[in-house]
């Protein structure tokens, strides 16, 4: 099985980009952030693929880092996702987004891909709780709820909760505070930072 690619890349569209190494272009499907991330025809890439075989049909999927393709494979096993679904999934959310949207049961947050409806959302959301945070994504919920009990972090977790905000959206902005400050960020500083992320 083809496990990643590394190459040229040769020409891309609005899903698929074609990687040329060694003079064989390989056709991939990606999802808008992969593009994204893979820079301008000629540059130098390296992408994760997935190979999926069906009766009919051969398609390499390509992603951008191996994370991204731990989520796509995991999506593709509830029932109602085929890998068209899973990488609107992917392109309408980072996977700390989705990373945070099943592990709070957010399934309104996985709605927001295109050709996904509310009850889908849903099986999504409640097939995937429990693996979620075992999988890679962006700061998030999974990385503060870790943050031990009296930790600036929780408090400031605490802190906005007590604001009115939802606990997947206060975890989710703390997060993003401490990347921005640092390990060592008082409180005080992480609430500050964290409204200015909530709010945006």
């Amino acid at each position: 099985m083809i496990a990643k690619l590394t190459g040229t890349l040769d020409d891309f569209g609005a899903d698929w980009a074609i990687v040329d190494v060694g003079g064989v272009g390989y056709l991939v499907h990606c999802s808008v952030r992969t593009l994204e991330a893979l820079g301008a025809r000629g540059d130098a890439v390296t992408v994760f693929t997935d190979l999926q075989v069906s009766e009919n049909d051969m398609r390499l999927l390509g992603f951008a880092d191996a994370g991204e393709r731990d989520w796509f494979r995991l999506l593709t096993q509830v029932q109602g996702v085929g890998s068209k679904v899973a990488l609107a999934i992917l392109s309408a959310l980072t996977t700390g987004e989705l990373r945070d949207a099943c592990a709070s049961g957010d399934a309104a947050m996985v709605a927001r891909a295109q050709g996904v409806g509310p009850k889908l959302a849903g099986r999504i959301v409640n097939e995937l709780k429990d693996k979620a945070g075992a999988l890679p994504g962006g700061g998030g919920i999974a990385g503060v709820a870790a943050s031990p009990a009296g930790s600036a972090s929780a408090d400031a977790v605490s802190a906005l909760q007590n604001l009115g905000f939802k606990p997947a959206v206060a975890a989710q902005a703390v997060a993003r505070a401490q990347e921005e400050l640092g390990e060592d960020a008082g409180e005080s500083e992480l609430i500050r930072v964290a409204l200015k992320r909530a709010a945006g």
